[in-house]
């Protein structure tokens, strides 16, 4: 099979282009993509637990909680036992993170309307949706 015609191969070079230019947006916010995904998790949800989040966002516990230390140090969260269950952590933005949302989710704007420009509002709208059926397939 031509290397061009692996999903795998064209998945992970148009990820990667995306998450190096992205990067290089949100330089100005100290955020990482990963990052933005937390606060944006937050932001529309409001309190959240790390499984929760992790969920939201298809990764690992470890993962998530490798972000999430950065984060708080960084002043972006705040972390706290759950009242109602003293095992199980609850996650909220902090008023950093708050003040810097709607130039972050102008940045992000702005990477999808770059990223996706050469696409039609056609091909655009397919390519979401059938990176979504991806994302929801079970084939593990």
């Amino acid at each position: 099979m031509d290397i061009n015609q692996c999903i795998n191969y064209l998945l992970s070079v148009s990820q990667n282009k995306v998450f190096k230019y992205f990067s290089g947006l949100l330089e100005e916010h100290n955020l990482t993509p990963a990052q933005y995904g937390v606060l944006n998790c937050l932001w529309s949800e409001g309190e959240l637990s790390p499984k929760q989040i992790g969920g939201m966002m298809h990764l690992e516990a470890s993962t998530v909680s490798g972000i999430l230390d950065k984060m708080q140090k960084a002043g972006f969260i705040e972390r706290s036992i759950d009242p109602e269950n003293r095992r199980n952590i609850l996650v909220v933005p902090t008023p950093k993170a708050i003040a810097i949302q709607k130039d972050v989710e102008a940045t992000t704007e702005r990477l999808n309307q770059t990223v996706l420009q050469d696409l039609s509002n056609s091909d655009q709208k397919k390519l979401k949706e059938l990176l979504s059926t991806i994302i929801q397939s079970d084939f593990n």
